[in-house]
């Protein structure tokens, strides 16, 4: 599609409650391109974890709530592979049926990931104006094979010039996150956590970007509970930072 003129800014949940710096530089690199963002102020859960742990109830009556933030045919522009997933691929599912089907699947079919967004519609370029430095990226399982944009995280940082990235052991396996998954099989979750911070730290990273802030939640906080020390940053507030400063 052509670049619009505005666009619908879902924020999540965690990005609102955890990391919301992440969202104004999401926000800000959009509007940087002459795009106005709009940011619903009622918006809240897409629905998702009613929906995975299988309270198909509870979780339309959430979603519907978020449906009826986005009532205009403008892109709706989501910072989360999880929840752009949920958006775009779950939606028409949960509404089967329902009178609202129609609306659901038209925004199903207006939903990006921020990252797929920023390279696919925006064609986003970017100046590197920061220091010399070395990351490693971790890309989120629903970003990579529910909404199949695990790439455009990596041509954007590839048009960084000052910025290094690290190959790691097993890049393409889960972090143990997976929503419910961590609280309902915590042993299984904690291994796999375990395996992936022995490899991001090994990869000789100074930092770790991704486009999901339920991985870097996860990440930072076993990092943390380990004692070991190796920043991470969502891929938004990244950009923004090494191109034109703090977000606005």
């Amino acid at each position: 599609m052509s670049q619009p003129d505005q666009v619908y800014f879902f924020g999540t949940c965690l990005i609102d409650l955890l990391y919301p710096n992440a969202g104004l530089a999401g926000m800000a690199l959009i509007k940087r391109q002459g795009v106005k963002v709009i940011y619903p102020a009622y918006q809240g859960c897409c629905g998702q974890p009613a929906f995975n742990s299988g309270y198909r109830q509870e979780a339309l009556a959430v979603a519907r709530a978020q449906l009826n933030c986005f009532p205009e045919d403008y892109p709706i522009v989501v910072p989360s592979g999880s929840c752009a997933g949920m958006v775009k691929h779950h939606w028409p599912e949960l509404f089967a049926g329902q009178p609202d089907e129609f609306q659901a699947i038209n925004a199903a079919q207006r939903t990006y990931e921020l990252t797929e967004f920023l390279v696919d519609v925006l064609a986003l370029q970017l100046k590197d104006l920061g220091q010399p430095t070395r990351i490693a990226i971790h890309t989120s399982c629903s970003a990579r094979r529910e909404m199949g944009v695990a790439d455009r995280i990596d041509s954007l940082i590839a048009q960084l010039s000052n910025v290094q990235v690290m190959e790691q052991a097993h890049k393409t396996e889960c972090c143990g996150f997976g929503g419910t998954f961590s609280v309902k099989q915590p042993d299984i979750s904690g291994a796999m956590m375990e395996a992936k911070c022995d490899a991001l730290l090994a990869s000789g990273a100074q930092m770790v970007i991704s486009q999901d802030c339920g991985c870097l939640m996860n990440i930072s906080g076993s990092l943390e509970h380990q004692q070991r020390e190796l920043p991470t940053q969502h891929v938004a507030e990244f950009l923004l930072d090494r191109t034109s400063g703090e977000a606005e």
